[in-house]
């Protein structure tokens, strides 16, 4: 057995005493468990039946210091966020149960961790941190799925599949190697697999989202006590983002859009940079994240905290499509059916040009999240939003909540955020 380097033994007797935690928690709402973590993989080797899959984490960008998070495929296996570069053998046909799933990671550098923070040499205080029976470093992973490729002649692609003026998808690459070196063996097409398994949430997923919701309600609270004429764009983004770190999301869902008059008829409007006119309707697209969960709201504000009657008739039938929309959700719909119920309500009402994106998409630890060719599932989560852009009026509505199918019926988990305009006028008014 290698014994350790006196460095690299200090860098994992710091990193014992001061481990990183996988993902933001509270007392109400843990994050997903290792044990959960294990029953999907556990799950995914089953529906490999017996080919051998490669899950890749992803690496971090060097000469960037920005937050890095893995893939959302090897996040929804593993629960590991920090360490870029790893890797998740997949083996189903190995004789050792304990080794049908091997966590890879890349080898501890004393030098870099100086600057990057330390990390844990293999052994059981890593195994525990982790939920993982076998945990190895990335250069054990030639000779592992070699042997593995012998036993089954069978390997499975699990990662996205690349569009065609991008680079062969990372497992992709490395399996058609392996291929190579056993003769008769296939790689399968098994993309599909993930995103069916990512799409309907369990319990602990759904209560995360709802976390992200709450928090995001602080947000949104915050923007319309303090929306006015002449505060500027960012200032509104700042103050919604103030709200969810000191509520307690350490990362947001995606940039925040916050367009007022004209620039709320730009679906993705991101300079968020002029003042902000009495009378003009603003539309702010945020939501924060909690243990790698998104949420993802929109509302549409006056500028003065009332809505003209123009406005108001515009508004109102954004609102009752999404109601139709919301309706629809359940087990066995699909994303199809539910933009129908409220595309109807919308082109009734002579504005179908106007509605130029669609209904929604599957919410989770992606924004737009892993979504199969496939009705909904219990426990699946989506956005539902209708808008209506009118650029000759400098007019952009757009309403949005985060929507759980379930059995009994449609579950909102972002209701606690004014909607109607009697409550957003009264929200406004402090």
């Amino acid at each position: 057995m290698r014994s350790s380097s006196p460095c690299a033994t200090a860098c994992g007797a710091v990193a014992a005493r001061y481990p990183r935690r996988m993902a933001p928690t509270t007392d109400a709402v843990p994050a997903v468990t290792h044990a959960e973590h294990r029953q999907r993989r556990e799950r995914l080797l089953k529906e490999l039946g017996g080919a051998v899959g490669l899950v890749l984490a992803g690496e971090a960008d060097p000469s960037l210091h920005h937050p890095w998070r893995p893939h959302a495929h090897f996040e929804y296996l593993t629960g590991v966020t920090d360490e870029p570069g790893a890797m998740l053998l997949l083996d189903p046909a190995h004789p050792v149960a304990a080794k049908r799933a091997v966590l890879l990671l890349k080898p501890l550098n004393p030098e870099l961790e100086k600057w990057d923070g330390f990390r844990h040499e293999l052994g059981a205080a890593l195994r525990e941190r982790t939920g993982f029976d076998t945990v190895m470093r990335v250069s054990m992973l030639p000779r592992l799925l070699l042997e593995a490729t012998r036993r089954t002649r069978a390997l499975a692609c699990l990662m996205p599949l690349s569009a065609w003026n991008a680079p062969v998808s990372g497992d992709l690459a490395i399996l058609r190697a392996q291929a190579e070196r056993v003769p008769g063996t296939r790689i399968d097409d098994r993309s599909d697999l993930l995103p069916r398994m990512r799409a309907a949430k369990s319990p602990a997923e759904v209560a995360c989202i709802a976390e992200a919701g709450r928090i995001t309600a602080l947000g949104f609270a915050a923007a319309m006590r303090s929306i006015k004429a002449g505060m500027n764009e960012f200032d509104l983004q700042e103050a919604v983002e103030h709200a969810y770190r000191t509520g307690g999301a350490r990362d947001l869902a995606f940039r925040t859009i916050a367009g007022g008059g004209f620039n709320a008829t730009v679906l993705h409007y991101h300079a968020n940079d002029r003042p902000l006119a009495a009378g003009e309707l603003v539309v702010l697209d945020s939501g924060a994240k909690f243990a790698g969960y998104s949420a993802d709201v929109t509302r549409t504000l006056p500028v003065g905290g009332k809505f003209s009657p123009r406005q108001r008739e515009l508004y109102e039938i954004v609102l009752r499509a999404q109601e139709a929309a919301i309706a629809a959700v359940k087990p066995g719909a699909t994303l199809a059916d539910i933009d129908a119920a409220g595309r109807a309500v919308i082109n009734g009402a002579g504005l179908g040009d106007a509605f130029i994106h669609g209904m929604g998409h599957h919410l989770g630890l992606e924004t737009h999240d892993a979504s199969p060719d496939a009705p909904l599932e219990e426990g699946a989560v989506v956005t539902i939003e209708p808008g209506v852009y009118l650029p000759s009026e400098s007019i952009g509505i757009r309403i949005e909540d985060d929507v759980v199918a379930t059995a009994s019926g449609p579950r909102v988990l972002t209701s606690a955020i004014p909607k109607s305009i009697s409550d957003v006028e009264r929200a406004m008014a402090g």
